[in-house]
């Protein structure tokens, strides 16, 4: 087998990998969202966060904990849509970009966050997925002749 088609053999098991682990992280710590062992973890994060601790306000902690998990729920199935509806998956995936940013935001805006430093870091990896499918599932729609 020739390099180039070898590469995009890679190519299209990665993206596949990328697209659905994605889904899938989302999907598991979207549902850990109903723990109260998770509620009482994540809620320092959301409090001191200028662009989520209304959620706190209104929900209180496990309200708050689940809102946001119904959130990832949802991103999690748009993304995983793209073979069917590459189109609702890109959304999905610019969704998924605008929650990395505001959770890395988190870095900065919780006071001694330094426990929460690691579990953070791995959405900087997240956002660089999400920007990626968002992407090559735009390029799908682009090739099919969808209208965004």
């Amino acid at each position: 087998m020739e390099a180039a088609g070898f590469g995009r053999i890679l190519e299209r098991i990665g993206a596949n990998v990328l697209r659905y682990s994605l889904a899938f992280f989302l999907l598991f710590f979207g549902a850990l969202k109903w723990t109260v062992e998770e509620a009482r973890g994540v809620n320092p994060l959301i409090a001191n966060s200028p662009f989520l601790s209304w959620a706190d306000h209104l929900f209180g902690l496990q309200g708050a904990s689940e809102f946001i998990g119904v959130i990832e729920l949802a991103i999690a199935l748009l993304i995983a849509l793209r073979f069917w509806k590459p189109l609702l998956s890109a959304w999905g995936s610019i969704f998924a970009v605008g929650m990395f940013l505001i959770t890395l935001s988190f870095l900065f805006t919780t006071p001694n966050v330094q426990q929460s430093v690691p579990f953070l870091l791995k959405d900087l990896s997240l956002l660089g997925a999400s920007l990626w499918t968002a992407g090559e599932a735009f390029g799908a729609v682009a090739r099919r002749g969808e209208t965004a």
